[in-house]
């Protein structure tokens, strides 16, 4: 955990209508000093649309060899990478080549747009890549839900996440740039 890291806790009440997936979590996030409400909540996001009882956030952005979040099997073999945010292309590569999957979860608006523009096309050729955007107003409205102590409740259908804590809720498509080869 970072130094001078803030604290954030959550239950999040998933229902994944798509995976057929529906339990709670009780999540400790650590914020990184330099990290925004907006990354925590899309990691959290991200969280629950991967949600798995071995699903694990990594140490953070301080740690370049671990991602946001992953997950591994029993042997240590890592099953699941995500990455938030803008990564550069060596990181992407580098994570597909030590992952089965690789996920990887921009937000931002015109950033986002620049980077997959740059990076598209080579990152085209990762088999075990997919990769969704959020709509700034999305990534934004998530932002408003961001507190100390969070009790949120989460619904997923049909590619679209309704996310709220009770007063406030963040409904958005998310759209998928890039998705993973069939195995």
């Amino acid at each position: 955990m970072a130094p001078n890291a803030t604290i954030c806790k959550a239950v999040l009440h998933i229902a994944d209508v798509d995976r057929q997936y529906y339990e709670d979590h009780s999540i400790t996030l650590a914020r990184h000093p330099s990290e925004t409400d907006e990354r925590m909540m899309v990691r959290l996001l991200a969280f629950a649309r991967h949600a798995h009882e071995a699903l694990s956030f990594g140490r953070g952005l301080s740690t370049e060899d671990e991602p946001a979040l992953w997950q591994k099997d029993v042997t240590g073999l890592i099953e699941l990478w995500i990455e938030v945010g803008v990564p550069d292309e060596k990181t992407i590569r580098r994570a597909c080549g030590r992952a089965r999957q690789v996920w990887v979860y921009t937000y931002g608006g015109r950033a986002a747009d620049q980077w997959w523009k740059q990076n598209g096309a080579a990152l085209d050729r990762l088999n075990n890549l997919a990769i969704v955007n959020l709509s700034l107003e999305g990534s934004r409205a998530l932002t408003s839900l961001a507190q100390r102590s969070m009790d949120l409740h989460c619904t997923i259908q049909d590619g679209q996440v309704l996310i709220g804590d009770g007063t406030n809720a963040a409904q958005m498509d998310l759209l998928l740039w890039k998705e993973p080869a069939r195995e």
